[in-house]
């Protein structure tokens, strides 16, 4: 597609941040766009539209992601973290605090430098920061107060709170994807009530009752997970104590609502064990579950919750949807050894499948041509790297770093990119003209993972051990790599020998 952007790729290591032209490469070599800039930190905004780098001694600088320019500067004393508006509108700051007078959350306008808002927070979590949350077009902000979600006008946060809704305990809260019509509220149990998760409309007049509710007890944290259209929610919800003990890391549940309240419940999960990982697909009208116990099983549900495809069981933990939910990339990483199989859903087939060992990230290309994988520091020291496959799970570049920090790809619509379906078509043709067999859809039940994970390893046996089993063997027949010697043999014969004749004497003089 002539129109469609190109791909780019922003990469941070120990001396800064730096921006690759994405794949296609020529010479098989990415070429640099932007030179190396020093910083601490850096973030795009969710659109791709500009990119926030924190250098040393409070400065932060905001680059416009299309020219590779700056926009502005902010000098903001004891800044501890910052976050870019999805549309790169604002810039929220946090500052450690010194008094509680002090307002220590500041939004800035990136266009014109001001002020645009302020208020105090004691600290910060992964719950709680960033403080004021944006949907992703920025037409509706709100923050977590006590007992009350504040919304805000983006567009003029001068009008201050303009509607609260209510609702005592709430612990955490996520907004929908576009459009932003609703928003998700968790109220963690207390004194033996159950804990809820609870949908509000954004408007005024649908703030005061919740449009679903779903309550439930053993409820210590919660992930939300809204579809893209605002239309279900999938919450799963964590308990730190596992009552039936099978799990050091307490147990999982993974729920359904509907905004409308028409569906709220348990999804059916066919095998015990976490829920690991879950993900919408872009469309919004399927969603993939990995879960239970080792080895998971991998299940993709249609909006009402019924299963429309099994992806058989592996070592997996992580599912990565091509953006334009054609192609699902099933992988096991973290302490799992980095299989990953790519399935085709619309034809319910695997169409590759490569290993990428201690991947701390992993994403998409925003037009799904390409996956990226890089082990990053400080979660691991050493061989820091990023490698890129293609849709199938082809190798298509690596580079290894000293130090590596971060590695993305530049976001962008996947609508301005073309499909990939001819692409897969001409795959496919090469694949079936070599005689090799696709499999039967939902019906194949395993899927395919490299050799060496089929392999059952061998027990572990110290120095020691495997020192007296040789001299076993020798001794006792058979040697420790499991075939006899040739004195073993002799000897096992002498035995069998004498037991014979032994047996025989006995037998005679029985009859006798």
């Amino acid at each position: 597609m002539s129109s469609s952007p190109s791909l780019e790729i922003l990469v941070r290591d120990a001396q800064g941040f730096f921006v690759w032209n994405g794949p296609p490469f020529s010479n098989g070599q990415p070429t640099l766009k932007l030179e190396r800039v020093s910083c601490s930190n850096t973030k795009f905004s969710v659109d791709g539209s500009k990119i926030m780098a924190m250098k040393s001694d409070g400065i932060i600088t905001i680059y416009d992601s299309t020219s590779l320019t700056e926009v502005r500067s902010f000098t903001i004393a004891n800044v501890t973290t910052a976050e870019l508006s999805p549309c790169g509108t604002y810039l929220q700051t946090f500052q450690k605090p010194t008094t509680p007078q002090e307002k220590n959350v500041s939004v800035w306008n990136i266009e014109t430098g001001d002020l645009a808002h302020s208020h105090y927070q004691k600290s910060i979590t992964k719950t709680t920061w960033p403080s004021i949350r944006f949907c992703p077009d920025e037409s509706s902000a709100c923050r977590l107060a006590t007992n009350e979600i504040h919304f805000f006008d983006p567009k003029d946060f001068s009008k201050g709170i303009t509607s609260r809704i209510r609702v005592p305990g709430v612990a955490a809260f996520e907004l929908s994807k576009t459009p932003a019509s609703h928003i998700a509220v968790f109220v963690p149990e207390s004194k033996g009530s159950p804990g809820s998760v609870q949908i509000f409309g954004c408007g005024k007049d649908m703030q005061s009752q919740p449009s679903a509710r779903r309550s439930f007890f053993r409820c210590s944290s919660v992930q939300f997970s809204w579809n893209h259209g605002s239309t279900g929610l999938l919450v799963v919800v964590q308990s730190d104590v596992d009552k039936t003990n099978q799990n050091y890391y307490g147990e999982t549940k993974l729920h359904y609502l509907t905004i409308d309240g028409t569906h709220e419940g348990l999804v059916p999960l066919r095998k015990e064990g976490p829920v690991h990982d879950v993900q919408w697909s872009y469309s919004g009208s399927e969603f993939a579950v990995v879960y239970g116990f080792m080895p998971a099983c991998v299940t993709i549900f249609d909006k009402n919750c019924k299963p429309l495809m099994e992806l058989g069981e592996g070592p997996y933990n992580t599912l990565r949807w091509n953006p334009k939910g054609r192609v699902l990339c099933v992988a096991g990483f973290g302490n799992l050894p980095g299989y990953m199989a790519f399935w085709d859903v619309v034809n319910k087939k695997q169409i590759g499948s490569n290993k990428a060992e201690c991947s701390v990230t992993s994403e998409w290309s925003p037009d799904g041509r390409y996956f990226l994988t890089a082990t990053t520091a400080p979660r691991l020291q050493i061989d820091n790297g990023l490698k890129i496959f293609n849709y199938d799970g082809k190798p298509y570049f690596k580079k290894m770093f000293e130090r590596l920090y971060q590695a993305e790809w530049k976001p962008e619509s996947p609508d301005r990119f073309g499909e990939i379906s001819e692409l897969i078509k001409s795959v496919e043709s090469l694949k079936l003209g070599d005689g090799k067999s696709q499999g039967q859809g939902s019906a194949q039940k395993k899927p395919i993972v490299p050799n060496d994970f089929a392999k059952k390893p061998a027990a572990y046996q110290p120095p020691h051990a495997k020192h007296a089993a040789a001299i076993q063997a020798e001794l006792l027949g058979g040697s420790s790599a499991g075939e006899m010697s040739k004195n073993a043999l002799k000897n096992k014969k002498k035995r069998e020998k004498k037991k014979a004749a032994e047996a025989a004497a006995a037998s005679g003089a029985n009859n006798a």
